[in-house]
């Protein structure tokens, strides 16, 4: 896949998995890089569990991309915390 191509499933899986989570979006720059590094997480995971991983632009790559971005928010928010100001 192009970087392009890259982009754009990492922005979807990214934002699709925000709205996952925690109903709200991370930002856009932020919901590309949580998508991209979800893409890699899921194709490593699937990879682990003996099915297919990313394998170009489709829906079963975005799929893969959106569980792996869901992984990686639900860490992200155990370690980064919600902390609100009063």
């Amino acid at each position: 896949m192009g970087i392009i191509a890259w982009i754009v499933l990492g922005l979807i899986a990214g934002f699709i998995a925000s709205k996952i989570v925690n109903k709200t979006g991370e930002g856009v720059v932020m919901d590309i890089v949580l998508g991209i590094v979800g893409a890699v997480v899921g194709g490593f995971i699937m990879n682990a569990l003996g099915g297919a991983g990313v394998t170009g632009f489709n829906l079963w790559s975005l799929v893969v991309a959106v569980v792996g971005a869901v992984v990686v928010l639900w860490i992200y928010h155990a370690v980064a915390g919600r902390r609100t100001v009063a």
